[in-house]
């Protein structure tokens, strides 16, 4: 039989997941392709897909609930709070640190390059947030811009804060998978209720005003996904198939377009079919060492295209006489997407790992955890897009 769906016995997922580690990297990119096509000279009927591929984000926080159930939900009991944060704290802090001073050295190095600013644009109190990471937890009547995609870190960094909430939930729940999808789907239905009604805009928009909101019902819907994943086994080519037609789906519905809502629904069958790939222990692209390290880097990427497409721009329009509405060609587009893949493999190699090693490393000295915790935090980061 090529398939098997229990409702009683549980089918556990391996250590690694190798598509959802890959999958980061195309994600990342439809985010990057999103802003560049806001400045290329194709067409806007060429630009299809890509004006959707910005609900990338909204993936990456289905899937942050989706591994970190995996990791650290496994047992009975919640995993140790403090550790927790710490790991958290590792994974995303050193990168964005990094690239937010950077951001702070071009600001203020604009002026003695003959570089002109928009008064007001980067502020201090904007700066003092994107260091804390909590300029998406409160209404805003702008954009925190020193580096735009950090808002998700901090809708991300709220999501770990509460995660107990989360846990206590997933743990009580979790032979009901269906119940805690539903769940999702109700609270995000609400939140996206009074979200247009206070901003006018459905909640998949939610960014630097109150995207805490929109991380909230998609990262329990991924906790909901994971433990219905527990429950199906596919064969290798059954799994092949599944993620298939779920990748077409998603793509189809971005093309269309349908509304950002069910695009974001469609995404939950997505992660799940990739999921299910790698239970099958079917052998893809997804698990060769290429995509598996251009997935690791892929969050360098998300974090880097910005600033490096800012200074791109302005280097371009002061070298070349051009004008700040000047529209790029294919060829200028490939090599900024080359340099900016060089960024982000550089700080991910020069910065990113070595900075999370030494955080977890000090941890780990004054906090030492033998066992189970132990064992499968040494996979804490696979999969998990911040």
């Amino acid at each position: 039989m090529a398939s098997t769906i229990s409702a009683s016995r549980r089918h556990p997922f391996p250590d690694v997941l190798d598509p959802l580690t890959s999958i980061r990297f195309f994600l990342a990119l439809g985010v990057v392709l999103f802003h560049y096509q806001l400045y290329w000279t194709l067409p806007p009927s060429a630009s299809g897909l890509l004006d959707r591929t910005r609900l990338g984000v909204d993936i990456f926080f289905i899937l942050s609930g989706f591994i970190l159930t995996h990791v650290y939900l496994q047992g009975n009991a919640q995993p140790r709070y403090r550790r927790f944060l710490a790991a958290r704290f590792a994974r995303i802090y050193p990168a964005h640190l990094a690239i937010l001073l950077g951001m702070l050295a071009l600001v203020l190095a604009a002026p003695l390059a003959g570089v002109g600013l928009e008064p007001g644009r980067f502020n201090a109190p904007d700066f003092v947030q994107t260091l804390l990471l909590v300029q998406a937890w409160f209404p805003r009547q702008s954009l925190a811009l020193w580096n735009g995609p950090a808002w998700s870190l901090s809708a991300e960094w709220f999501a770990y804060l509460t995660f107990p909430a989360f846990a206590w939930i997933a743990l009580r729940l979790r032979d009901r998978p269906l119940v805690l999808t539903g769940l999702a789907a109700l609270f995000f239905l609400a939140l996206d209720l009074v979200y247009r009604r206070v901003f006018g805009v459905v909640l998949p928009r939610a960014e630097d005003s109150m995207g805490i909101l929109r991380i909230a019902p998609e990262f329990l819907f991924g906790i909901g996904l994971y433990y219905l994943g527990q429950r199906v086994a596919l064969s290798p080519r059954a799994a092949i198939a599944a993620v298939l037609a779920a990748t077409a789906a998603l793509l189809a519905a971005m093309q269309i377009p349908l509304d950002d809502r069910l695009i974001v629904a469609l995404s939950g069958p997505f992660l799940l079919a990739l999921a299910l790939l790698a239970k099958s222990g079917a052998r893809t692209f997804l698990s060769q060492p290429l995509w598996l390290f251009a997935g690791e880097a892929s969050y360098a990427l998300y974090l880097v295209h910005l600033p490096v497409l800012m200074v791109w721009r302005n280097a371009v329009q002061r070298l070349a006489g051009l004008g700040g509405d000047y529209r790029m060609g294919l060829g200028e587009l490939a090599l900024l997407l080359t340099l900016t893949l060089a960024a982000a493999a550089g700080i991910h190699m020069a910065i990113e790992r070595p900075g999370r090693r030494l955080i977890r490393r000090l941890v780990e000295r004054r906090e030492p955890v033998p066992g189970l915790e132990q064992t499968r935090s040494v996979h804490s980061d696979q999969g998990e897009p911040f």
